[in-house]
């Protein structure tokens, strides 16, 4: 059984490395073929495939064979799970920087200790 939480953590791994970062960017204009995606990268074909593999696991690509062809395709779902999840941690962490400015302009924060002058 797959939960939430594998999910974010497997979209989250996936999204962690650069070389699949640019390939869902290329594949978010459209499907593509391996080859195709693998053709910017200084990178074997098999590497490529495990990248691949990789993003298909999270569920961040889709690949299907025409003949002796994969094209792949993105599906975004993932992303915007990963998407709300952050930007539900955005709206609790703006709330505590709220609170602490009205505190600070309380006049209860923190005094500033005033710094020293270079004596050397």
């Amino acid at each position: 059984m797959v939960t939430n939480v594998t999910r974010l953590n497997r979209t989250f791994g996936a999204l962690a490395d650069p070389t699949r970062r640019a390939i869902l960017a290329r594949l978010a204009t459209g499907e593509a073929t391996v080859g195709a995606l693998a053709r910017p990268f200084a990178m074997s074909r098999p590497a490529i495939s495990k990248h691949l593999r990789v993003l298909e696991h999270a569920g961040l690509v889709r690949r299907t064979r025409d003949g002796r062809v994969s094209r792949c395709q993105l599906d975004a779902g993932p992303i915007r799970d990963a998407a709300a999840w952050v930007d539900h941690y955005r709206q609790f962490w703006e709330g505590q920087l709220e609170s602490l400015a009205r505190y600070l302009e309380r006049g209860k924060g923190p005094r500033r200790i005033p710094q020293q002058e270079d004596q050397s």
